[in-house]
């Protein structure tokens, strides 16, 4: 009830609007303004394919920016990749820089002191999107809340966004946390971030504001009984200096690994290495959230993409972490595939995937699009006895699960964002990406996936006497399971999904 009470205290008017800070402010946005205006106004792309890049890149915006950083994300997990750019935000706001965070938030569970503390610095903002307003002190009180009110607390902002004075943006599958930047021991996420520079930037930070200044972003300290103070933000910082520097002395090589930025920036050969392209920035309307059941299309990334979903002729290409088609995308994949078009899917294997119950929402499916002349790829978990490799980023120290998120559209144009081709990023989820009118990057995203499906790192699901069997290999040897691979823990999550009818909630 005093939890209650202290949210609906709260004045509405902290909540200020703002607005992305113009890249001319800044000396670093200036002199992407000036090569972007060397290539014809395009704006410039890179791949970020594995986890170490990727980390780096967020690092290395945070050192460049001058002016500003827009954080959007769905999901921060604490571990040692997350605590060094925690560090270099405090650092960066300390020279002035104003950071903007918007999270959904799934992402506070148990954390809101945590996370406020840092809002404590005059030159951070934290806010959450669509919160829960009551039972905010438990993990009990939090599930209780969200189970009465699952109209809004099923719809989540899955939107994954770094934007360094409105110039140059990252944009793609990850959340933040050591499983995304290969600094995890148990577990890898192999995923695709595209580092954005120049027009494609600022609308990505057109997105971001809008998301931040919509009603259902709120400050985190309106959810807080007792708020945070300055005192709280230097003990918070002198925990996070102790901290970092005894994971210095417990794992030194991960730590040098990761702060390979300080010594080595990359920035400038990434500058140099950028593919100039066409593109539009698609994103959903927060208030694709609100919707009392489907939301209407004109809210939707869907219908933004649709044009080129339909305008598809020779070779459809997707990788997506998560597949669910339903039957609409039963309907489309099934009907390019039959007008000619070669269709390939690269998603989880029953015994890679970390949601066994949306395999339960995608095997049903498996057997029509085989059918119809669909090619199926399931990745495979990759052991941490394996060698090192590149591209994707499947590596030898911890087990791989696909997060990647990509189309590939006649080997011409690419989009690349946080959209799974699945009910919930459709209809619940907000997404965000880029679309890109470039074969040199479409190719570049095609060999990724193409190395993902090879048969030493993937099933390829075939038809054999009317069922379906598994094709990979194993020491060179290629050969045939007929029963699907996975523990039957995986398999009755799969099957429980489905006897109780969860597919459009996948």
């Amino acid at each position: 009830m005093l939890a209650l009470l202290a949210g609906c205290a709260t004045g509405v008017g902290q909540r200020q609007p703002s607005q992305a800070l113009p890249a001319d402010q800044s000396a670093f946005g200036r002199s992407v303004q000036a090569q972007v205006a060397s290539h014809g106004g395009l704006s410039g792309f890179r791949l970020l394919p594995n986890g170490p890049e990727a980390f780096r890149a967020r690092a290395e915006l945070i050192r460049n920016a001058q002016k500003s950083l827009d954080l959007q994300y769905y999901i921060v997990h604490d571990g040692i990749s997350t605590r060094a750019l925690v560090d270099e935000l405090l650092k960066a706001a300390d020279r002035g820089v104003r950071i903007r965070i918007l999270l959904d938030d799934t992402t506070s569970d148990g954390l809101d002191d945590v996370i406020a503390t840092l809002a404590e610095h005059p030159n951070i903002q934290i806010r959450l999107f669509n919160p829960l307003h009551l039972g905010r002190t438990t993990g009990v009180t939090r599930a209780m809340g969200r189970l009465f009110n699952l109209s809004q607390q099923h719809r989540r902002m899955h939107n994954k966004l770094w934007i360094a004075d409105d110039s140059m943006a990252i944009v793609g599958g990850r959340n933040l946390g050591d499983e995304y930047f290969d600094a995890e021991p148990n577990l890898n996420f192999t995923d695709i971030d595209l580092l954005s520079v120049g027009p494609a930037a600022a609308h990505l930070g057109q997105s971001f504001d809008q998301y931040w200044n919509s009603a259902l972003s709120r400050p985190i300290g309106e959810f807080l009984l007792f708020q945070p103070t300055a005192k709280d933000l230097a003990k918070t910082r002198k925990r996070l200096e102790a901290w970092l520097a005894t994971a210095h002395l417990q794992r030194p090589a991960l730590y040098q690994q990761l702060m390979a930025y300080r010594s080595d920036p990359r920035m400038a050969t990434w500058r140099n290495e950028l593919i100039w392209a066409n593109s539009q920035v698609l994103w959903d309307a927060p208030s694709k959230v609100l919707a009392r059941d489907e939301p209407d299309p004109h809210l939707l990334l869907t219908t933004q993409l649709a044009p080129q979903l339909a305008d598809v002729h020779q070779e459809l290409m997707l990788v997506s972490a998560y597949f669910v088609p339903r039957e609409p995308g039963l309907l489309y994949l099934t009907g390019r595939a039959d007008a000619g078009v070669a269709v390939s899917l690269l998603t989880n294997s029953l015994e890679a995937t970390d949601v066994p119950a949306v395999h339960g929402g995608y095997a049903p499916y498996r057997k029509a699009l085989l059918q119809h002349g669909v090619k199926l790829y399931e990745l495979r978990r990759q052991p941490g006895e394996m060698p090192r490799r590149k591209g994707l980023g499947l590596h030898g120290s911890s087990d791989s699960s696909l997060h990647s998120k990509a189309m590939i559209f006649d080997r011409q144009r690419v989009f690349i964002g946080s959209f799974n081709f699945d009910a919930r990023s459709v209809l619940w989820n907000t997404e965000v990406g880029v679309l890109v009118n470039s074969p040199e990057l479409a190719e570049r995203t095609r060999e990724l996936a193409l190395q993902g499906m090879s048969p030493a790192l993937s099933y390829q699901a075939k038809l054999q006497g009317g069922n379906v069997v598994w094709v990979t290999e194993d020491n060179h040897q290629l050969h045939t399971l007929t029963t699907e691979p996975g523990d039957l823990w995986r398999r009755f999550n799969a099957w429980m999904s489905r006897a109780i009818g969860l597919e459009k909630m996948l």
